[in-house]
């Protein structure tokens, strides 16, 4: 069995410090690939050597909607580092209206520069919303971003919303989230989804699900969000982590499968 944990921060505190053990509890639970997303410009160089140093990580390239004072990166600069093979991917970008606060026509922008830049380099979006999901899907829409191709990462909204993103061929992927008690409403979305358009992710180290709650997350708890869906869809976990690896190759198809 194979799974990929199609989110991490690995180069984030506390987990860079511990990356060997990291690395090998992932192995232990079968999480053979991680996807690792950048979040800003500042500290992407790190995600970039890990993908270099590591057959098995991948990296993207972006900046996250909620990033304030650091570096903002135009449509070239993005296409540019994206067309390099290590890069598989464009984000995380996308909106968030929970976090900040005013005016954020500044996000709307930032959004829609990821999107050129990721139809110009033909390679998918890392797409974070939250509490923007209308704004989301317009601009989705009006940047032809299924061109491009995407996933909605962390997916905490209903169905709706869920299938507004597959009608412009989007993946979405699941996190810890779904295993607590109070996701009812994302729970119905996972056993709705056509499983040739879901992907899991544990979005480390923040979100850790059932029974790590409250922890530090880690790519190898990804294993237990993958469990919940199976049990969810009334699957085994064999077809599951089956059906996800395949799916992000199928979405990420830079990333060399080893």
């Amino acid at each position: 069995m194979v799974l990929v944990d199609s989110h991490c921060h690995i180069n984030f505190e506390p987990l860079h410090t511990r990356l060997d053990e990291v690395l090998a509890n992932a192995q232990q639970h079968d999480v053979a690939y991680m996807l690792c997303i950048s979040v800003n410009m500042e500290d992407f160089p790190q995600v970039l050597q890990l993908a270099r140093n590591h057959a098995n990580i991948y990296a993207t390239v972006g900046v996250h909607p909620n990033e304030s004072g650091g570096k903002e990166p135009d449509v070239a600069e993005i296409r540019q580092i994206a067309q390099a093979p290590d890069i598989v991917g464009v984000g995380e970008t996308g909106l968030d209206y929970f976090r900040s606060q005013g005016d954020l026509e500044w996000q709307r922008d930032r959004f829609r520069r990821h999107i050129e830049a990721a139809r110009a380099v033909a390679k998918p979006l890392i797409v974070h919303s939250r509490n923007a999901a209308v704004d989301t899907q317009r601009i989705l829409r009006e940047e032809s971003a299924r061109e491009a191709g995407g996933v909605m990462h962390c997916f905490t909204e209903d169905w709706k919303v869920a299938k507004q993103a597959l009608d412009i061929g989007f993946y979405i992927s699941f996190s810890g989230i779904v295993t607590f008690n109070s996701a009812s409403v994302i729970q119905e979305v996972a056993k709705k989804m056509p499983i040739d358009r879901i992907l899991i992710e544990t979005d480390c180290p923040y979100l850790a699900p059932v029974p790590f709650r409250g922890k530090t997350n880690e790519p190898a708890y990804v294993r237990y969000t993958a469990e919940h869906v199976a049990s969810l869809r009334n699957i085994s976990l064999d077809k599951l982590a089956e059906a996800t690896t395949d799916n992000f190759f199928t979405l990420f198809s830079s990333a060399k499968r080893h």
